[in-house]
């Protein structure tokens, strides 16, 4: 039996399922809204994704922003990350996608984004 997490979902947790990808609401959301876009089959990293993979994960990013900005007007703009390997921060050894809804004023400064996961690096 598998011990990933991701692995062994209880179906009330999976929000969709296509194209060998699930789309499943983050356990543990930076903000209301924060889904994770992961595949079925156990690999690792996203570097292990097949081109018909990255094509699903890349249709559902641009069908789950809609559908989000749709139920939620206050959504602004979103981060879509991956972190790849404990070095990067990746916690589930399950490669997963984040798609994090952005609402005007969620933090102070939202500027750089992404670039702000190492500090003092952000801003150029």
């Amino acid at each position: 039996m598998s011990t990933c997490p991701f692995c062994v979902l209880n179906e009330d947790r999976i929000l969709m399922e296509r194209g060998g990808l699930r789309v499943i609401a983050d356990a543990y959301p930076v903000t209301n809204g924060h889904l994770l876009i992961l595949p079925v089959r156990h690999v690792v990293s996203f570097r292990e994704l097949s081109d018909s993979e990255w094509r699903e994960v890349l249709a559902l990013i641009k069908l789950w922003t809609e559908r989000l900005t749709a139920q939620d007007p206050s959504i602004a703009g979103f981060n879509v990350g991956i972190n790849d390997g404990e070095a990067a921060g990746q916690t589930i050894l399950h490669a997963h996608v984040h798609l994090i809804p952005r609402r005007a004023g969620d933090v102070p400064n939202p500027r750089d984004g992404v670039r702000g996961v190492i500090p003092g690096k952000a801003s150029y």
